[in-house]
């Protein structure tokens, strides 16, 4: 026999409150890798890999440390062990030089 009525109604709320959170991390993280574009002067991809890069080397789920950027973003403080990984996968991932910075 199938589901009733009011079964189904919970089956479809919880699935739209999964599909809102996903939309809010898709959301977070897409404006972290943005501010890690523009600081660090990488590209998208390259932000991608950096915010994949501090979230396995510091054990915190990818979406924690996009909020985390977005945070420092705002308020200007980052917990230094983040910070730390944040600047190491930076070195990976951008540039060699800062644009800019050529002598003369």
């Amino acid at each position: 026999m199938g589901e009733s009525e009011p079964d189904r109604v919970a089956a479809l709320q919880a699935e739209v409150h999964q599909l809102k959170e996903a939309m809010v991390s898709h959301a977070v993280v897409d404006q972290a890798i943005g501010m890690i574009v523009a600081l660090g002067r990488v590209t998208p991809d390259q932000g991608w890999q950096v915010l994949k890069d501090v979230s396995q080397h510091t054990n915190i789920k990818l979406r924690n440390i996009a909020e985390l950027i977005l945070i420092w973003g705002r308020r200007g403080d980052i917990p230094p062990d983040i910070r730390a990984a944040l600047e190491d996968a930076l070195d990976r991932y951008g540039p060699t030089q800062v644009p800019g910075s050529e002598e003369k």
